[in-house]
Parts: structure tokens; C-alpha cells; sequence
């Protein structure tokens, strides 16, 4: 028995996303990170509810080919995307939701350590990236620091996963004026949004 090599697996997997996918009105890097996504859940109803701000693409390539900081909401997400970033483009990766002094705060306030995490990460993401692949309320307060002046990302990528609070807080992000790209609905979560920033590197290096 022949075994395929992971390229080989890949570019059939995207032949077959392809193939399947048929006429849509995506753009050419809109179409890198839709299938991206797909390829990442096996889930096709990202063609329906992904949604792209019109310079959601050209400020995250930008942000990335200029060494940008990255904030995650989770240690996965972190950690899935660190060394590639780093290496290629030489952007930090940031993830404070796991700092014991956020873990003291939330249990002392009752505030969720992901949004106390985002107050914190406040002081650098002035012209960066947050990258919300599971905290609903991560997203919301981005949104938050965002209408009430204190942060000016170049993008977010707001894609929670979940039944409380996930769908609210993607409508709001896209209707926030936020340059972002967001999946509508409960679905989403880190393969997502790891798929988005692997594909909008790729569109950097290919540019």
C-alpha cells in the first residue's frame, strides 16, 4: 500500500472542496481562506456565513508583512499559529488568559478572564491582529475597547464557537464598523480561526 504524502493529501482535499463548493462570487483570497475553513471543519456552510469586511484581506496581510502583534483568546490558538508567524514574518503571538493574575482578578470581579485578558493585551494592539476563536466575551469586550477609544486594531477575526453569547457577539463585531473578518451563527472556533490566519499568511507570502 502507497501512502499519499500531506501534500498530496491537501491538494486533493482542496480539489474536492472545489469541486463540491461550484460557482460562488468569492474573490480569489476570499476563496483561499473560505476553503481553508472548509478544509479545517469538512463544513461547507462557511460559504454562507462567513463574512468579509471589504479591507479585511489588504489590512491583515499588511499588518502581518509588517511584524504585527497577534492576540489570541486561547493558549491553542496561540500555540497553533507561533511558530509559523514568528519565523516567516517575525509577528508576536500574545495570549494573557492564562496569566495568574488574570486568574485572580476574574475571581475576585466575577469578569470572565478571557475579556479581563483582552484589557490587558489593550496596550499593544494598537495596528494588530485579535484573533477570537472561542470567548464570546473576548470578542465583545474588543468591541468595547474599540467604540470607546482605547484600541485601533488592523483587523479582527472574530470567530467564537458556542450557544451563549457566540452569535450575538459576531453580529455586533460586524456591525461595530471594525475592519474583521466573522463567521455569523454559533459555529466558528480555533480551526477556523487558525485557517484564516495560515491562509492570510499565504496570501502575505504569495504577495
Amino acid at each position: 500500500m502507497k501512502y499519499r504524502t500531506p501534500q498530496e493529501i491537501e491538494s486533493e482535499s482542496m480539489n474536492i472542496i472545489d469541486a463540491e463548493a461550484g460557482a460562488h462570487s468569492f474573490s480569489a483570497e476570499e476563496w483561499t481562506i473560505v476553503r481553508r475553513i472548509i478544509h479545517a471543519s469538512a463544513d461547507f456552510e462557511v460559504m454562507h456565513s462567513i463574512r468579509f469586511h471589504p479591507h479585511a484581506i489588504a489590512a491583515g496581510v499588511a499588518a502581518i508583512k509588517k511584524g504585527c502583534p497577534i492576540y489570541t483568546d486561547t493558549e491553542m490558538l496561540a500555540v497553533a499559529i507561533t511558530k509559523n508567524v514568528q519565523e516567516r514574518f517575525g509577528c508576536r503571538v500574545l495570549c494573557h488568559v492564562a496569566d495568574p493574575a488574570i486568574k485572580k482578578e476574574s475571581d475576585a470581579s466575577g469578569i470572565t478572564r478571557s475579556a479581563l485578558a483582552m484589557r490587558k493585551a489593550a496596550a499593544v494592539m494598537n495596528h494588530g491582529i485579535i484573533a477570537v476563536g472561542n470567548a464570546p466575551t473576548a470578542l465583545t469586550e474588543a468591541i468595547r475597547m474599540f467604540t470607546e477609544g482605547m484600541i485601533t486594531p488592523d483587523l479582527i477575526i472574530g470567530m467564537p464557537v458556542g450557544f451563549v453569547g457566540a452569535a450575538e457577539s459576531k453580529e455586533a463585531l460586524f456591525s461595530s464598523g471594525l475592519v474583521c473578518i466573522t463567521m455569523l451563527g454559533r459555529k466558528g472556533g480555533t480551526p477556523a480561526t487558525v485557517a484564516t490566519i495560515n491562509a492570510l499568511m499565504k496570501i502575505a507570502g504569495d504577495a
